[in-house]
């Protein structure tokens, strides 16, 4: 069961983060600053911290600058009013993620589970999560998440190579988001040294030939002019 903290100078927003969290199969310890989350390190481990910035003590940054230099532990940086400079730095410092408050919980258990596969070790089972043995519908096929294939309606299974599944379970895990080609290069874990930007358009471009009706006119994985991609489940 990974364990996650949830460190927040606000209790009601610590609380309503740790209980989901908790809800969704992780164990969690409830920090009000850095120092209580250095006390709970001191002690035992932690698989990953969410973090708000704003803090009145200790600002976020501080913290992230401070764990980074003498840990491991992936951090998602949670807060209402950093500006993009601040952002930015987190994730120089090394922070792993950022959400903005209020955020969609879902979003962040989505982005707990990502973190987490980009960082665990081999064979470290994680706690299950609402998605896991589900089908996602991508246009003509389904995503199949515990069989790692991609099939349609007959149950016939459409060739996908692994880097291929790691995108769609991107798509999955942020429907309707508009994703970057670098947001989607570090979701699909698809950094090799070979990888860069324009790699994702061609395997983009290969996963709408096995999911689109019309791959040269695409209705669920949209190209968002400037930025990147967006799935729209609906096909809209």
């Amino acid at each position: 069961m990974p364990s996650i903290a949830v460190v927040d100078d606000e209790a009601a927003t610590r609380e309503m983060v740790g209980d989901y969290l908790k809800l969704h199969g992780f164990a969690v310890v409830l920090c009000d600053g850095g120092w209580a989350l250095r006390e709970h390190l001191a002690r035992q481990s932690l698989d990953l911290i969410v973090l708000d910035l704003n803090m009145p003590e200790e600002d976020g940054l501080s913290i992230v600058r401070d764990l980074k230099a003498r840990t491991a532990i992936p951090i998602i940086m949670l807060t209402a009013t950093a500006s993009a400079i601040d952002r930015v730095v987190g994730l120089e410092l090394g922070a792993d993620d950022y959400l903005p408050k209020p955020c969609e919980l879902r979003e962040l258990v989505a982005r707990v589970r990502s973190v987490l596969r980009r960082v665990q070790a081999p064979g470290v089972p994680m706690a299950p999560g609402p998605e896991e043995g589900r089908r996602i519908r991508f246009g003509t096929k389904w995503l199949e998440l515990d069989a790692l294939r991609l099939s349609d309606d007959a149950g016939l299974e459409q060739a996908l190579t692994r880097s291929e599944f790691d995108l769609l379970k991107a798509f999955a895990d942020n429907p309707r988001r508009a994703l970057s080609r670098e947001r989607l290069l570090d979701l699909a874990d698809a950094r090799d040294p070979d990888a860069f930007d324009r790699a994702i358009d061609v395997r983009i471009n290969r996963i709408r030939k096995k999911v689109e009706p019309d791959p040269s006119n695409p209705r669920y994985i949209r190209t968002v002019r400037g930025l990147g991609y967006i799935f729209r489940p609906e096909g809209d």
